[in-house]
Order: structure tokens, then sequence, then C-alpha cells
């Protein structure tokens, strides 16, 4: 019987020892603040909390702006076509010929070199006519409007579907197709018209997009800026705000609202492997529209300041060829010889850092901040010269065509072969310059992009004539324990700046 009393008694106790430490474990695990070493415990972060306010209800914000966001209505002229039966191209030695003449349906026009069963011959229809549709939305009230310049593109006539149903004609002022804007005109005063939004959008507030999608007029969607600062490839001024309110066609050019009723940006593309709303979408900033839309109303164009260089990213491998450590900046790859920027002094291999005191973080923020220049105004360049900071003054002219310098010509010469870079080399037609005649695959050089073709301008910034010199610069940059060897190479693609890794060499 105690022996029996005992082991009760340290079954018991062992069972209160377990719950002890698991309640122990227990009290540690949930408070996070349990485990001791010696007698200092283990700081932990503490967890994000924000006080989010519930979702809003649009109601009053879409009452207010929905009488001014419209449908376009485009109407495009297409080329004529000859009439045609669905059995013109019956041959006349066909056994179903004879049939078709006799019972085929009126006008028919049994092959192309006889005639018809009145004995007519196939007359051109007249011009026939598509329709398409965008949307738009008025910033004043005498009757101004925005929308994208490829809704009205190639436009004949132009007709604003207001909210109520009305229709009225409209006229097209100007367009930009470098920023994808146009701005119309109807006729009449005392319309609804929207203000834009003084502050650019932050990532997680709200967008409210009212637009025309699938020729719905008057449709309202929500979601919140996803990004800002997006470059879609769509052209050199790229600054796109990223939403998430289901955009679909026929929104192009309809606004995006924030939650005080201000116009934060156009819509203008979608990304969508299928065609439909996938929950990313585009819309050009504000700011930018109110730029192009104040030079549009004033003389129906948009003038730019023009700086007259190609220009690409300073890469890592590129900061290593130049002996510098940052990698913002716009490496001029060619100044243009008939451009502001030679005649100033900017040469090849310059790094432009700032203009007027605004830091250039690559080569897209360059063109948008000499874009947003009139012609003639004169800005004051920092710029990266062999190590060394530099000041100089350029006089912007307006922006044109920019011309090409692909090389032509591909003479007959022995190549010369750089092991390690996979180039194969040999003088160039005019004698400027070393051609590159072959490129291995899978090598630095082929890496880099470099083809046959192409031509070696300068190697560490000294000018080459022929394989030896190349091989020399190569040289003097292992010598001067550089990562990487910087060349100038003029190609289909025009000039650029090439660090191929010169411990390969």
């Amino acid at each position: 019987m105690r022996n029996h009393e005992n082991t009760t008694s340290r079954a018991r106790r062992l069972r209160h020892a377990l719950l002890a430490s698991a309640l122990t474990l227990g009290i540690a695990g949930a408070t996070g603040a349990g485990l001791v070493i010696g007698e200092s415990p283990v700081a932990q972060a503490e967890p994000v909390r924000v006080e989010a306010p519930a979702p809003a209800d649009f109601t009053a914000v879409v009452e207010k702006v929905k009488p001014a966001v419209v449908s376009v209505r485009v109407k495009t002229e297409a080329s004529p076509v000859a009439d045609r039966s669905p059995f013109s191209d019956i041959p006349q030695d066909s056994p179903f010929y004879e049939f078709f003449k006799r019972f085929g349906p009126p006008g028919f026009e049994p092959g192309p070199q006889s005639r018809g069963p009145q004995g007519r011959t196939p007359n051109p229809r007249s011009p026939r006519f598509g329709m398409s549709q965008g949307s738009g939305f008025f910033i004043s009230e005498d009757g101004y409007l925005v929308t994208n310049n490829h809704v009205v593109d190639g436009g004949k006539e132009l007709v604003v579907v207001m909210d109520d149903g009305r229709e009225i004609d409209a006229k097209l002022i100007g367009t930009d197709d470098r920023t994808d804007l146009a701005l119309l005109k109807v006729d009449g005063d005392g319309f609804t018209y929207v203000t834009f939004a003084s502050d650019a959008p932050k990532v997680g507030q709200w967008a409210i997009a009212v637009g025309n999608p699938f020729g719905l007029g008057g449709s309202v969607t929500a979601g919140i800026v996803s990004a800002d600062g997006r470059d879609i490839g769509a052209g050199p001024y790229d600054d796109f705000i990223q939403i998430d309110a289901p955009v679909n066609r026929g929104n192009s050019g309809g606004p995006t609202f924030n939650a005080r009723g201000e116009v934060i940006g156009v819509n203008t593309a979608i990304f969508s492997p299928s065609g439909g709303n996938v929950g990313i979408a585009f819309a050009i900033p504000a700011a930018t529209v109110q730029d192009v839309v104040a030079d549009l109303r004033n003389d129906g164009q948009v003038t730019r300041g023009w700086l007259g260089v190609q220009i690409q990213p300073v890469t890592q491998d590129i900061a290593d060829s130049l002996g510098i450590e940052q990698t913002t900046g716009a490496l001029v790859s060619d100044p243009q010889a008939d451009g502001p920027a030679r005649a100033a002094g900017i040469r090849a291999g310059d790094v432009i850092l700032k203009v007027d005191g605004r830091d250039v973080k690559g080569p897209r923020e360059l063109a948008q901040i000499i874009a947003r220049y009139d012609p003639d105004t004169t800005v004051k360049l920092d710029i990266l010269r062999n190590g060394k900071n530099e000041q100089i003054d350029v006089k912007l002219g307006r922006l044109g065509k920019m011309a090409s310098n692909a090389p032509s010509g591909t003479p007959d010469a022995a190549p010369t072969s750089l092991e390690g870079l996979g180039l194969a080399l040999g003088p160039s037609q005019d004698g400027n310059g070393v051609l590159v005649t072959g490129v291995e695959d899978g090598s630095p050089a082929s890496e880099k992009g470099l083809q046959a073709g192409d031509v070696i301008v300068t190697v560490a910034g000294e000018e080459v004539g022929s394989p030896a010199d190349v091989r020399s610069g190569i040289d003097a940059a292992q010598k001067q324990g550089r990562k990487a060897v910087l060349m100038q190479v003029q190609g289909e693609r025009g000039t650029r700046f090439v660090a191929l890794p010169v411990e390969k060499g």
C-alpha cells in the first residue's frame, strides 16, 4: 500500500513539473522574451502596427467628378477596297464558273478577267470608316479636355459623349506623341471640370479610375497606387504611376483621381498577357500632363530643350573602368556633331551628374530634366571628366530628330584575336577606329552585346586605329589596377560605351 502511495506521489510530482515546464515554455513563446542568457534578455524588434482607417466610401467623390469625364468617339478612315464576292476568285475554266455566273448573287463578278451578269466591272467602294472609343475629361469650364494621343491618332471626326448622353463635336488642339497626350476643345461654356493634384501620389494611397472601358461609359473602379516612377519602354520620358484599379480597353485617356477628387494621372497603358485587366495599369503623372497641356493650349505643340547627346547608364563595370565608386549620373557616349553639348565642350566619356544643381540619377532623369526647359535656355552641367569634377554652361537647342551613327561596310582583312575577351579585330574601312570582325559566343564581349560590324573608337579614353592600339589600352588599364576597360563603340544602336573585364584579358 505504501509503495503504491509513493509511486502515485512521484507520478503526481513529475506531472506537476512537466506542466510547469510547459507553462514556462508557453509563456516564453507567447511573449518572445523568455530566453535569458546570463543577466541580459535577447532584444527583439517590436512589430509594426498602423491604425489604418476603414475603406472609404467614394460616393461623394464620384458624384462630383463623374460629369467631367466623357467618352471620346473617333471616326477613322480605312483604305478603300474593290467590291468582291466570296466567289470572285473562281477561274473561268472551273466547272462551277457558269453556275455562279447564272445563279450567283446580284452584282457577282465571276472572275478577275470577266464581267458580271450585267456587264459591270468591279468598282472601288466609297471610303470605309471605322469607329474607336476612348476616354477623356474636362480641365476647364470653357470646354478644353484631355485624352491620349493614341485615342485620337488618325481620327477624321471627333465626338465627345457627355455623362448625360449628349454628343458634341470636338476639334483637336494639339498632340504630343512623346508623352501620348492630346488636347481637345468643344464649343460651349459651363462644363463641369476637374483639377490636378498639386502633390505627387504616394504608394499605397487610393486611386479611383473613371472612364469608358469596352465602350461602357461612366464606369468607376478603385484600387491603390502600386508604384511610381515606372519605365515601361514607351518613350524617353517614361515616369508612370502604376495602379491596380481595374483599367481596360476604352479607359485610355481617362483620369485617375485621389480620394479628394483631384486628378493624379491619365490612364494610358495596361500590362495584360490576355488583353484584359490583370491589376497592372499605368497613368501619366499629373505634373507631366499639366506641363504638356499648357504648351498645347498655348500654340498647339510642345517645345522642349535639346542637349544633343547620346547617353547611357553608369553601370558598376563602367564605374570600375572609370575608377569611380558611384553608379549615378548619365554617361555621354556621343555628343552629336551639330548639338549644343558638343558646341559647349561636352565630350564622349563625360558623366553628367547635375543640371542646375538637380541630381541626375541616370539617363531617364536627365532626359526628363532637360525636356522641362525651353529652347535657348542656358543650363549649368556638373560633370565628371577623367576623375575630376567640372562645370560647363550649355545653351539648349530645340528638340529634333537624333542622327544615327551606325558604320557601314566591312573590309577584307586578316583578323587579330584578343584572347580571353572573345574578340576578333581588323582595320575599319575608313581608317577610323578598329572593326570587330567576330565575337565568340559566351565570351565577355558577347555578354556585353558586342557584335561583328561594331567599330571600337576609343579604349580607356584614347583613340585607337589598330588592333595593337586596343591591346595597349587594355594593358594600360590592367597596370592601373582597373577591373574593367572602357571602350567607346559605334554600331547599329548608335554610339555607346562598353566595359570589358580586364582580369580575363
